[in-house]
């Protein structure tokens, strides 16, 4: 039996879809994670509200880092002078693709430009991981150690941040959370896997003869020791 592969679009609230497309940008919006990666879209939104600040012929609408790199950094510099707050770690994950990144980046922009409070606010995994695709799928069809440092663990990832040190850690917190994920399924379905009782939890307990006596009974049997 085949699966489909991690889906690659993820929806956004209505209103926000809206909003959009009330800006008539270049080119609607089709697949949110690639659309927003290089940060084209995210420069002609904001050059709606402060047109002189942006100048569209100024970024590029390619998919290589090094163009992400440099869109974002021109994006950037601007929020700084702004003073406009988005996370870091939205941002990097919306440039890598991650899943959920640029779905929480768009919903914070609408919240910023527009002075809206989000109705229905949609939830992301912590990290921008694809813990919430894979409890979707059958147990035979979740993803391996491997194939979960694969799904994780973007090229541009490793090559925007060339230190050895801090991407073995990132390949160690993933499997790390996968081991935690593999012991949670194996506690949901026991038989799946084969999972034997311990000797301890086969062991028949035998409550003590105390704990069945009422009290007026263990009064008795004291006052009789003690004569």
């Amino acid at each position: 039996m085949a699966y489909s592969p991690s889906p690659k679009k993820a929806g956004l609230p209505r209103e926000v879809l809206k909003w959009l497309q009330s800006l008539d940008l270049s080119f609607s919006t089709k697949n949110v994670r690639r659309d927003f990666s290089n940060g084209c879209l995210v420069a002609e939104i904001f050059s709606w509200y402060f047109p002189k600040d942006f100048h569209m012929h100024s970024y590029e609408n390619g998919a290589s880092l090094p163009t992400k790199q440099s869109n974002w950094s021109q994006i950037e510099k601007f929020f700084v002078k702004q003073n406009i707050s988005l996370s870091k770690e939205v941002i990097d994950g919306t440039i890598h693709c991650k899943p959920g990144a640029a779905e929480l980046l768009v919903q914070d922009i609408y919240s910023i430009l527009t002075n809206r409070r989000i109705q229905s606010i949609q939830r992301v995994e912590q990290g921008f991981t694809d813990k919430a695709y894979q409890e979707q799928l059958p147990m035979v069809a979740r993803a391996t150690a491997s194939v979960a440092i694969k799904n994780n663990l973007c090229l541009s990832e490793v090559i925007a941040e060339p230190n050895i040190i801090a991407n073995q850690r990132k390949v160690l917190d993933i499997i790390h959370r996968h081991i935690e994920r593999r012991k949670e399924e194996r506690n949901q379905e026991p038989n799946r896997f084969n999972v034997r009782p311990t000797l301890g939890e086969q062991a028949v307990r035998i409550a003590s003869l105390l704990a069945h006596q009422s009290e007026p009974e263990l009064q008795i049997n004291s006052s009789v020791a003690a004569c």
